[in-house]
């Protein structure tokens, strides 16, 4: 059973294409525990379609990934790192592409944190 986040189905769906969008861009996060256990899964599905990497994947990534700004190091959206960069890094490995770091707890509310990074 998915995580509810406390939040409602649509504030859930934006959360989570947000924090992907990001993720792909920055390549690591830094989130609490829980949303960082439920972006995994999101994360890498579109990891998966960029590995396929034809049009019909293309369009099943693009609706479901924010249109950001570009990257602080060049002119690459979302999109276009997930299906030049990412896809072809990842084309030998079955499955496993992020890696969740524990933290430890947050000072202002005690919510356990940790890390998100792909590998």
């Amino acid at each position: 059973m998915a995580r509810k986040l406390g939040r409602t189905t649509d504030q859930r769906l934006a959360l989570l294409r947000n924090l992907a969008t990001d993720l792909i861009i920055h390549e690591r996060l830094e989130t609490t525990e829980a949303k960082a256990k439920e972006l995994r899964s999101v994360v890498e599905k579109m990891i998966t379609l960029g590995k396929r990497g034809d049009l019909h994947a293309r369009r099943q990534a693009e609706s479901f990934l924010y249109k950001a700004d570009a990257d602080e190091e060049g002119d690459q959206t979302a999109l276009q790192k997930l299906f030049s960069d990412i896809g072809p890094r990842y084309e030998d490995r079955q499955g496993g592409y992020t890696r969740v770091l524990k933290l430890g707890e947050r000072k202002g509310d005690g919510a356990k944190m940790a890390i998100i990074e792909l590998v």
